[in-house]
């Protein structure tokens, strides 16, 4: 039977099973969200809409997903979070298996708003749930398995579901993914324990936690690199076609290289984290703005925009892992409320890049977009490196790190 953890304590024996069990369900999230993506054609024919309107039910997901990152703490407050977690599974199912049989757009939205409200959810708790189902310098390893996971299933979700659907059709795919949902939730009931909620939150807490020392300054270098993140994948499509002058083989096999480079910067961040947390979260979004530079100036041939592309990948995969590490690090004793925080600030800052990008693209093309992402990924990176020098600063060199200090209030 799952051990039971009763505290936001570190967990005296790891649960990597359990851990997998949560990087399926993560897997299983982000192929749901992304899987109209690959099938706007057929479901919006099927539903009599057009592919724009069908395009909404990603962008009804996302906004979803951010107010249900910041709410998830306060109303599952006194709630077993074992229960909470096997919950997202249960709407994950419910979501995709409306979406299968929508008769209307209007069924499908309400699946998309349900699958939102799990992505939120899950988003807002894996760090807190990473730092109790595994000892603390185990944490970077179990986020890096999660967020490997990511990588994954954003690499595999669209063409996955491009082939499925031809082959099967686009209800069935659902219907497939409903069918993971349902594994995901059987392991995750097998594999997690219980874990009773600490402390109360309310909504009060979130400005409680941006007042504490070192948050805010750390949320606006989240926002700012994700920023840079919205404002470069969302057009790397147009720049590669318009600028680099590749053709869609050659831009498959270029974004199937990104996907296993992000895959392996996840896997690099568990060592580049427990070596320097602050160095690490500094000179990526660095690396990231000059390798956007690197694509205005030299992108026209194709093989040193592959490599660059690639590379700038590895890097985003470092930061995917690292931002929520250091929430772990910044905030033990209140992870789900500042993992909602931190989720909605990312949520933000996607919605804000890709405007800002289309914005940018229409003015300037996609060469403007990308001077744009590489100024906003460097300001992240001063950002990142202000508020931890301010840090460094403030924290006396005997100071008790943050996980032993937790582990000390738990007894």
């Amino acid at each position: 039977m799952p051990q039971r953890t009763d505290n936001l304590g570190p967990a005296q024996k790891p649960a990597w099973n359990a851990v997998f069990a949560l990087a399926l369900g993560v897997a299983g999230l982000i192929t749901s969200e992304f899987l109209p993506v690959s099938l706007l054609t057929p479901m919006a024919r099927d539903l009599a809409i057009t592919e724009g309107v069908a395009g909404q039910a990603i962008s009804i997901t996302a906004v979803v997903a951010m107010f249900a990152s910041l709410l998830i703490a306060v109303v599952t407050q006194r709630l077993d979070r074992r229960w909470v977690l096997l919950s997202f599974s249960v709407l994950q199912v419910l979501s995709n298996a409306l979406v299968a049989f929508a008769p209307n757009f209007l069924v499908l939205t309400i699946g998309r708003v349900l699958l939102g409200l799990a992505i939120g959810g899950f988003w807002a708790m894996s760090a807190a749930v990473a730092m109790r189902l595994v000892p603390s310098k185990d944490v970077p390893k179990a986020l890096s398995t999660i967020f490997g996971a990511v990588s994954v299933a954003t690499v595999v979700a669209a063409p996955l579901g491009s082939f499925l659907g031809g082959l099967l059709g686009w209800r069935v795919v659902f219907g497939l993914a409903a069918g993971l949902g349902a594994l995901s939730f059987t392991w995750q009931a097998l594999t997690l324990p219980a874990m009773a909620p600490d402390q109360p939150a309310g909504l009060g807490t979130l400005g409680r936690l941006l007042k504490r020392p070192h948050v805010t300054p750390g949320m606006l270098a989240t926002l700012f690199v994700f920023m840079g993140y919205a404002t470069f994948f969302t057009y790397l499509r147009p720049f590669l076609e318009t600028v680099t002058g590749v053709n869609v083989n050659v831009l498959t096999t270029i974004l199937l290289g990104f996907g296993l480079a992000n895959l392996a910067g996840t896997v690099l961040a568990r060592h580049l984290l427990t070596r320097n947390l602050a160095r690490t979260l500094t000179l990526m979004p660095l690396l990231m703005g000059g390798v956007v530079a690197g694509l205005v100036l030299f992108g026209r041939q194709p093989v040193v925009a592959s490599v660059l592309v690639a590379f700038w990948g590895t890097t985003f995969g470092v930061v995917q892992v690292g931002w929520p590490t250091w929430l772990t690090r910044t905030l033990p004793d209140e992870a789900e409320s500042g993992g909602g925080l931190q989720v909605a600030t990312t949520q933000l800052a996607i919605t804000i890049g890709a405007a800002l990008g289309g914005l940018l693209f229409d003015l300037t093309g996609a060469v403007g977009v990308y001077i744009g992402s590489s100024v906003v990924t460097l300001l992240a990176a001063l950002v990142a490196w202000l508020a931890f020098r301010q840090s460094a600063d403030r924290e006396p060199a005997t100071a008790q790190p943050a996980e032993e200090k937790l582990a000390a209030q738990h007894g």
